[in-house]
């Protein structure tokens, strides 16, 4: 089951650093940008260390509050929660 787990988070990671990248190009483009709310449900289903990560690899929304302040937050939320189920 951990391993199950810990597949999951190195993917979603991945995929959510990618979302960063991506998106970030699309802006120099001018094209089609990935919502910021499609950014933050990457980072809320597992992804917040590869949000913040490609947040700062990719100068991308790292002006906005609410990705510089809750992307910590949410990353912070899933260790409590990581804690509380490992302790169980």
């Amino acid at each position: 089951m951990l391993r199950i787990l810990a597949i999951y988070l190195v993917c979603i990671n991945i995929f959510s650093l990618l979302l960063f990248g991506i998106d970030k190009r699309k802006a120099k483009k001018g094209a089609f940008r990935i919502s910021e709310k499609g950014l933050f449900l990457s980072a809320i289903l597992g992804g917040s260390i590869g949000a913040i990560l490609g947040m700062h690899l990719f100068h991308h929304k790292t002006r906005h509050w609410y990705f510089r302040y809750g992307l910590p937050l949410i990353l912070a939320v899933q260790i409590v929660i990581g804690l509380f189920a490992y302790c169980k």
